[in-house]
């Protein structure tokens, strides 16, 4: 087992981190805060109403991923000097949104905490590269992009019940793309379709939404033998495959040399945290890693301020979850859907993209793809799960052996 170790902790002086502050990390550090704020939300709320949330669990989860993995990106750059940035899994709480209907409240709360004691384990073994070879990464790609692919169709439908809200944002979306500017996409879309709406809709009155200051309390998990196979394994993967890889990636290919055990570790560790309030976790964050430890941020040495200042306007949209929260209840259910479907676009795309990559898994892929698609439950296990075995099974026990056969031919 591998000890693991943290260096002394020497935390810049104030002088040092206002003198540090540039416009490109603070810049990149707007972006990233405000790509978390935009389309991750919306999918805690649907994920939460499919399960009959009340309003104040609702809140306990929105608030404990957000202030946790706020923390999360101030904690760790201050602490190793990297652009580190901490959030939540948005492939988390996508595949979430398609188990809390079967799952009781108390039980998701015991699977979270499983889910981030197998991260710790992991992290703490220094088995990151090797837990991710049981289930090839092309599976896991495929199984995301069959949980998500209806919230992308949902985006074109949104866009024909309201056309001139959702045609700006569309339209919006592709000349940020095209023209590549530093603001991504999905944010300039959701900003350009949000000012639409206000200019167009009629909204109700703010009283018949209000729910008011509602304090974090620790809640109770249970735990069940099935909701751990149904719900913690798979979410394990997909915050270590969907954000821990993509984010340690990231910072590899930018010339840093991240901690990658302890980056692993203290994701499970913070996520526990989050857990206790009801959260699902507080981990690395993959693209928003990819924003603040780029060459656009400046100078190398100074692009962790990109990942506090990231972290900190986090945090503060954790803390004022109470208020965001019926804000975003507000909003027409078609501009919700919109923003749940450019939030994942890009995340379809990239996931597409890799489960199809291998040519000689197109039979294990095209079946979890399908599976994790069709929304099943059979013996009380979800599609996900299902796509996840049936892939698994069919890339090492079909595949492999045809391909070994071919090789010896």
């Amino acid at each position: 087992m591998r000890k693991i170790g943290f260096p002394k902790l020497n935390l810049p002086s104030i002088h040092h981190s206002t003198a540090a502050i540039h416009p490109k990390n603070l810049s990149a550090g707007i972006v990233s805060g405000l790509l978390a704020a935009t389309g991750p939300p919306v999918i805690i709320l649907e994920a939460a109403a499919n399960g009959n949330f009340t309003d104040a669990q609702t809140i306990f989860w929105m608030f404990s991923v957000y202030f946790f993995g706020g923390l999360f990106s101030v904690v760790l750059p201050l602490y190793y000097r990297i652009p580190i940035v901490g959030a939540h899994s948005i492939t988390g709480v996508a595949f979430l949104a398609t188990i809390t209907s079967q799952v009781p409240y108390n039980q998701l709360i015991g699977s979270y905490i499983i889910t981030s004691l197998l991260i710790l384990l992991v992290g703490i073994l220094g088995l990151f590269s090797k837990f991710m070879k049981y289930v090839p990464k092309e599976i896991i790609a495929a199984m995301m992009a069959g949980i998500i692919t209806s919230y992308v169709v949902r985006l074109i439908v949104s866009i024909q019940h309201l056309p001139l809200i959702g045609g700006t944002a569309l339209l919006t979306y592709f000349l940020f793309s095209k023209w590549k500017l530093r603001v991504p996409p999905v944010i300039a879309a959701v900003f350009s379709g949000f000012i639409v709406l206000l200019l167009t809709y009629n909204f109700d009155s703010p009283a018949e939404s209000n729910i008011g200051f509602v304090m974090p309390q620790i809640q109770l998990p249970e735990f069940n033998l099935l909701t751990i196979f149904t719900v913690s394994v798979p979410l394990a993967l997909l915050i270590l495959s969907n954000d821990a890889a993509p984010g340690i990636g990231a910072l590899e290919q930018n010339n840093f040399k991240p901690p990658i055990n302890r980056i692993v570790t203290l994701s499970g560790i913070f996520s526990l945290f989050a857990n206790l309030f009801g959260g699902q976790s507080a981990n690395v964050a993959g693209m928003m890693t990819a924003i603040c430890s780029g060459e656009e941020t400046g100078i190398k040495e100074k692009r962790y301020i990109a990942a506090i200042v990231s972290g900190i306007l986090i945090i503060m949209f954790g803390i004022f979850s109470w208020w965001t929260v019926p804000a975003i209840k507000a909003l027409p259910s078609e501009f919700v859907s919109m923003l749940a479907g450019f939030a994942l676009f890009g995340v379809l795309g990239s996931s597409l993209n890799l489960s199809f990559s291998q040519p000689k898994m197109m039979m294990s892929v095209t079946f979890t793809f399908v599976i994790a698609m069709s929304n099943i439950s059979l013996f009380y296990i979800s599609a996900p799960v299902w796509a996840l075995v049936a892939g698994a099974l069919i890339a090492n026990f079909i595949e492999r052996n045809v391909e070994k056969q071919v090789g010896k031919g």
